[in-house]
């Protein structure tokens, strides 16, 4: 008897064990829907895991097409490892804040003085080393050069050919002391890159006049077309630095006379529904790690990923392919970040996101039936936008979590459980995928109309190194839980 209850409680043990390691292999390996998912039991429900073939490629200028915005990016990376080198330009105008054809509300004959004339950039944040300086200038856009609001200038081709004289020196700053309080004309503020310009350009700007320059916008246009600020490599700089032109303007300190007294006064110009804005973000990747994984189209065991205008990775899943049909609980595209010694300090993009190649229409397309938009309709012309309705539940945004190297790391999973299942019936095509990360993107309507979809962050920051599928330790993986029919 205590032989039979002993082989008793080892066979209790075994299946008890069996049981709860495959309850625990299940809730570990996801966190989509583990409560609705059956035990695996090898009979009829089972886990098996697909092989990817991923393949790291750089965006052309025929697909990667994203314009300014009012968030941009000013500075240089010089050195990441991984991605080389990287250059942001910003260029646009500002406009009398106030009534156009009369902007300073004094006398020309009252002007005691001015005092000083600061460009002021409103701050958003640092992608890269905050604490290395870094230094730029001021230079006057020309007349002959076309820059116009009514344009969509791309951010990966440079729109100003010309740049005229500086109109201030070379302004020195550390991006970590951005947001520090600032005391000026007994005013505080926060979150400002403050570049002095030259008296001589303020004096000009306010020698013109009502039947001149402030005419009209078009005409002011013509006398002064808009501000290039540009970089200058002192060598250390190591960032890109993100500016709000919302919160950016054109500050005048002036001293006037009035009735017998000097007063104080501050004019502004600032952003305005005409502004002309174009940021030019340049990349180069000679001798860093991406240039070598460009290079072949063989599957790469390491995958590099940078925002636009950047990079992205090609994906095939050769198990998807003559899918046998069956029940699909669970289809998981899983990837983690292998570090280096600056991921640290140059961060994952915010969102990674994943389409289908619609190799019929020849273009790309949301992944069918996991990813969900919403709408909205521009009352003023009818248009209607979209933007992203689960990026957490599609799986866009990374978790840190101790990956396969055993270091801490971000980790991306992708839910295409609706997509397998239908690839799985036979109502949808196994196609090849696209891995990057998306400032806006394109969904292919049925009607073969493209519609841009915004993801509500911004283009320039972020960029991360994954294991491929065929990375030693940190694979990328399909991870397939099914039952046979």
């Amino acid at each position: 008897m205590k032989i039979l209850s002993l082989v008793s409680a080892i066979l209790f043990f075994f299946f008890s064990s069996f049981f709860f390691t495959s309850c625990k292999k299940i809730n570990e390996a996801t966190d989509l829907g583990s409560d609705l998912i059956p035990p695996i039991d090898n009979i009829k429900t089972f886990d098996t895991t697909l092989s990817v073939d991923a393949v790291n490629l750089l965006f052309p200028d025929t697909q990667d097409t994203t314009t300014s915005g009012v968030l941009e990016y000013l500075g240089l990376i010089n050195n990441d490892p991984l991605f080389g080198k990287s250059e942001g330009r910003l260029y646009f105008d500002l406009l009398p804040a106030s009534n156009f054809k009369k902007p300073f509300q004094f006398a020309k004959d009252s002007l005691v003085s001015l005092d000083s004339i600061i460009l002021i950039l409103g701050y958003n944040s640092t992608f890269g080393d905050s604490t290395k300086p870094q230094q730029v200038q001021v230079f006057e856009i020309p007349a002959a050069q076309s820059f116009q609001f009514s344009e969509d200038y791309k951010i990966r081709t440079n729109p100003i050919t010309v740049v005229g004289s500086f109109i201030s020196p070379i302004k020195t700053f550390v991006p970590s002391s951005l947001n520090d309080s600032v005391f000026a004309r007994d005013e505080r503020t926060i979150n400002q890159l403050r570049i002095p310009l030259n008296n001589s350009f303020g004096q000009r700007l306010i020698n013109y006049d009502s039947t001149t320059a402030y005419s009209s916008r078009a005409a002011f246009k013509k006398f002064f077309n808009g501000f290039a600020v540009i970089p200058q490599n002192n060598g250390v700089a190591n960032a890109l630095v993100g500016f709000d032109l919302t919160k950016t303007k054109l500050a005048f300190y002036v001293r006037v006379k009035n009735a017998g007294k000097i007063d104080t006064s501050t004019i502004n110009f600032s952003l305005s529904d005409s502004t002309a804005i174009a940021n030019y973000i340049k990349r180069d990747y000679a001798g860093a790690e991406i240039a070598t994984a460009v290079a072949g189209t063989t599957p790469d065991n390491l995958i590099f990923i940078q925002n636009a205008p950047g990079s992205f990775a090609k994906l095939s899943i050769p198990g998807l392919f003559g899918l046998s049909n069956r029940v699909v609980h669970l289809a998981e595209l899983s990837m983690e970040q292998v570090t280096d010694p600056l991921s640290g300090i140059f961060l994952p993009p915010f969102y990674l996101y994943l389409d289908a190649f619609d190799a019929i229409k020849n273009r790309y397309r949301t992944i069918p039936f996991d990813v969900t938009l919403t709408s909205a309709t521009d009352p003023s012309n009818d248009t209607v936008s979209y933007s992203f309705a689960n990026t957490n539940q599609f799986g866009m945004v990374g978790v840190r979590q101790i990956g396969g190297s055993g270091d801490s790391v971000y980790k991306w999973k992708f839910n295409l459980t609706r997509y397998v299942q239908h690839i799985a019936n036979g109502t949808e095509p196994a196609q090849e995928l696209r891995l990057y990360s998306p400032f806006p993107t394109v969904r292919s309507l049925s009607n073969g109309v493209e519609q841009y979809i915004s993801s509500g962050v911004p283009y320039g920051a972020g960029r991360v190194r994954l294991g491929g599928g065929n990375h030693p330790t940190q694979k990328m993986r399909l991870r397939l839980v099914y039952s046979k029919l």
